[in-house]
C-alpha cells in the first residue's frame, strides 16, 4: 500500500467515524473532506470541489424544484390523500402502498428523482395521520433502490454493466431481464420492514394541527349549517346577462360570497364585483342571511338551479379559496357602535361577516343589526388574499385566530394540470434517453418556473442545500481511490482467489466486494470498476458472464447500510431525523438477505 493510498483511506476512516457519532453533522463532515483532501497531494482543489457541478448533484437539485411544483399545485398532497385512503389509517397498508407505488414509478425514472418527489407525499401523510416520519422514510429509501432491480433502465449502474458487455461483444440484457429478479426482492423488501420496522426509531408524531379550529367547527359553533347553498345560473335566467350592482337591488337578504366558473381543466372560483356580469352555467356560493327567507322560491324566481353541498355544510371543500377568520373588535376601532350592516367590512375589507361572538356567546339572532362592542369577535369568510390583507386594518379589527385549513393552502392549486404534463415529460425524457437525466429534470424544472407552478423563492427554498453538500463532499473519494490504485488491489484479490473456488462463491465475493465499495464511492463508479472484474473472472472460469454482471449490478443496488451509500439515502436523513446507525441497524441485514436471494435466484435463472 503506497502512502497516498493510506492518506486517503486514513480520511475516509476518520470521515466513517464522524457520520457514525453523529459530530459533526453530516454536511460539515463533507465541506472538511473538501478541504482536507486536496493536503494529500491526491487531487487538486478544483477537483475536490468538481461535486458542485457533478450532473447527479444537478439532477437532484432540479428535481427538488419539481417536487415542489407537485406540492404547490397539489399533485403530492392529492397522491398521498389517496394513499392515506387505500390505506384507511393502517400503518401496514400504508407501507406496502408506499412500497409499491415508489417501486413503480422507479423501474422508469432515477430513484433518486422518486424520492424527492416523494418525499412531500409522506410528510403530508404522516402530518395527517400522526405517524412519524421516521417510521415511513426508510421504507421510501428501501423501495427506490430496490426500483433499480426491476428494469434496465431503472437505474445507472445496470446501464454501465450492460454496456460493458456490448463493449466485450457479449449480448446486453434485455429490458426486463432484471424484473424476475426485482419483483423478488422488492416482495422480501416489503415483508422484511413489515416484521422489522419495530427497529425503525420511533421519532415524534408530526403534529396534526389540532391546536387550531377549522372551519367545521366554526361552523357548528356559530350556527351556519343551513345558511350556505350553491345555485346554478340557468339558460334565460333573469340573472344572466346583469352585473352584481344591479342584482343586489331585486335580490335583498343574500350575501354572494363567490362565483364558480368552469374552466378548461378545472372549476375556477372567483371573486364578485359589483361590476361582475352573470353568464348562464356559472355557480353561485350563496349565503342567507335573512332569517325566514325561502330560498327555495327564489332560486325558482330568478331562475336559478339549487345545488348539493359538501358535507362540511359551509364551502368548506372550497377551503382553497375560500377560507374564515376571527377577528376581536379593538376599543380604538370605527365600528364601535356601528351594526354589522353599518360597519360595511364587505365593502372595505373584502370580507363577509358570517357570525358574532361576544364573551362565550354567539349572538345567532338578527347578530346584522346588534351594535358592535369593544371584545366582540367578528366571524369572516372571504378569499384567502383578503384574509391575508386584514393586517391593514388593525386599528378596526385585530385577527385572532385563523383556521387549520390556512396552513393548507396551495398557492398554485389551478396549475396541477401542468405540473403533471410537465413530470410525464421530464420521466418520458428520461426513459427515451433523447437528453441526460440531469437534462430532462433541468427541462422541467424551467418549465414549472415558465407555468407558474412554482416561483423564484419557492424553488430556492425547496432544495435541501444540507442534503447536496453531503452528496458533493463523498464524491471526490471516488476519484481519489481510483487514483491511488485502492480500487484496483480489491479488483486484483477476487482475481486470485478465483482459482480452484465454487462459483457461487465467487459470486458471493462479487456481492461483498461491491456492496462494501458502495459504502465510499457511488454505485456508478462502483459499477464502471467492478464490471470488467467479473467478466473477466467469468472468462476464466469458463462460464457464462451473465451471472456475474447481474450479481453485480444487483450488489450496487443494495446500497441500503449507510446514509451516505446512496443520494437516496442521503435525502431522507433529514426528513427521517435518522443516524447513522439507524441505517446500519436496518440496512445490514437486509443487505445479507439480498446477497442470499442473489446467490440462490442468479444461478437458477442465468445458469452458469
Amino acid at each position: 500500500m503506497n502512502m497516498d493510498l493510506a492518506l486517503v483511506l486514513l480520511l475516509l476512516a476518520a470521515a466513517i467515524v464522524m457520520f457514525v457519532i453523529n459530530r459533526p453533522r453530516m454536511d460539515a463532515v463533507a465541506l472538511l473532506m473538501i478541504v482536507l483532501l486536496p493536503f494529500t497531494g491526491v487531487l487538486t482543489i478544483n477537483e475536490a470541489m468538481a461535486g458542485f457541478a457533478d450532473p447527479v448533484v444537478i439532477l437532484i437539485a432540479a428535481l427538488f424544484v419539481i417536487g415542489e411544483g407537485l406540492v404547490r399545485t397539489g399533485v403530492a398532497r392529492r397522491l398521498g390523500d389517496w394513499l392515506n385512503a387505500t390505506a384507511g389509517g393502517s400503518e401496514t397498508r400504508l407501507l406496502v402502498l408506499l412500497m409499491l407505488s415508489v417501486a413503480g414509478l422507479g423501474a422508469f425514472m432515477s430513484g433518486t428523482a422518486v424520492v424527492a418527489i416523494f418525499i412531500p407525499v409522506v410528510l403530508r401523510i404522516c402530518q395527517n395521520t400522526g405517524i412519524a416520519p421516521s417510521r415511513l422514510m426508510m421504507p421510501l429509501s428501501m423501495a427506490a433502490l430496490l426500483s433499480g432491480t426491476l428494469t434496465l433502465v431503472a437505474t445507472a449502474p445496470n446501464l454501465v454493466i450492460n454496456a460493458e458487455l456490448t463493449r466485450q461483444g457479449i449480448e446486453g440484457f434485455s429490458f426486463f431481464a432484471f424484473t424476475p429478479f426485482g419483483v423478488v426482492f422488492l416482495a422480501l423488501g416489503i415483508l422484511y420492514l413489515l416484521l422489522a420496522r419495530g427497529l425503525l426509531p420511533s421519532g415524534a408524531a408530526t403534529p396534526a394541527g389540532r391546536a387550531a379550529p377549522n372551519m367545521r367547527q366554526w361552523v357548528a359553533e356559530y350556527g351556519l349549517t343551513g345558511r350556505a347553498h350553491r345555485a346554478r345560473v340557468r339558460v334565460g335566467s333573469p340573472l344572466a346577462g346583469l352585473r352584481l350592482e344591479e342584482i343586489g337591488r331585486r335580490v335583498e337578504g343574500v350575501e354572494l360570497l363567490a362565483i364558480e366558473v368552469p374552466g378548461r381543466f378545472a372549476t375556477e372560483v372567483i371573486r364578485p364585483t359589483p361590476r361582475t356580469v352573470l353568464a348562464p352555467g356559472q355557480v353561485l356560493l350563496l349565503d342567507v342571511v335573512a332569517p325566514g327567507l325561502d330560498i327555495a322560491r327564489l332560486a325558482a324566481e330568478e331562475g336559478l338551479d339549487l345545488l348539493p353541498l359538501d358535507d362540511g355544510g359551509y364551502f368548506t371543500d372550497r377551503s382553497q379559496e375560500i377560507g374564515m377568520v376571527e377577528a376581536l373588535v379593538p376599543p380604538e376601532s370605527a365600528l364601535v357602535g356601528q351594526t354589522v350592516l353599518q360597519a360595511r367590512v364587505r365593502g372595505e375589507m373584502g370580507l363577509t361577516v358570517l357570525g358574532l361572538r361576544r364573551g362565550q356567546r354567539v349572538l345567532a339572532e338578527d347578530f346584522l343589526r346588534t351594535r358592535l362592542k369593544p371584545g366582540d369577535t367578528l366571524l369572516l369568510t372571504g378569499f384567502w388574499s383578503d384574509i391575508r390583507k386584514l393586517d391593514q386594518h388593525l386599528s378596526d379589527l385585530v385577527v385572532l385566530r385563523l383556521p387549520a385549513e390556512e396552513r393548507e393552502v396551495l398557492p398554485a392549486a389551478s396549475r396541477a394540470p401542468q405540473a403533471l404534463a410537465v413530470l410525464a415529460l421530464t420521466v418520458g425524457l428520461m426513459i427515451s434517453g433523447l437528453v441526460s437525466n440531469a437534462h430532462a429534470a433541468l427541462i422541467g424544472c424551467l418549465l414549472m418556473g415558465l407555468l407558474r407552478c412554482v416561483d423564484f423563492n419557492s424553488a430556492y427554498a425547496s432544495i435541501s442545500w444540507k442534503s447536496l453538500v453531503l452528496i458533493v463532499g463523498m464524491l471526490p473519494f471516488s476519484l481519489a481511490l481510483q487514483r491511488t490504485g485502492g480500487v484496483e488491489l480489491a479488483a486484483d484479490a477476487v482475481t486470485a482467489m478465483a482459482g480452484g473456488a465454487a462459483a457461487w462463491i465467487i459470486l458471493g465475493l462479487l456481492f461483498v466486494i461491491t456492496a462494501m465499495l458502495g459504502l465510499f464511492i457511488s454505485n456508478t463508479a462502483t459499477a464502471v470498476l467492478m464490471a470488467p472484474v467479473g467478466i473477466a473472472v467469468a472468462q476464466e472460469l469458463g462460464v457464462s458472464p451473465y451471472p456475474f454482471a447481474m450479481t453485480i449490478a444487483i450488489a450496487a443496488s443494495a446500497a441500503f447500510m449507510t446514509p451516505v451509500s446512496s443520494p437516496t439515502n442521503t435525502l431522507v436523513v433529514g426528513p427521517g431525523n435518522y443516524s447513522f446507525g439507524d441505517f446500519v441497524k436496518i440496512g445490514v441485514p437486509f443487505t445479507l438477505i439480498v446477497m442470499a436471494a442473489t446467490l440462490v435466484l442468479v444461478p437458477w435463472l442465468l445458469p452458469l
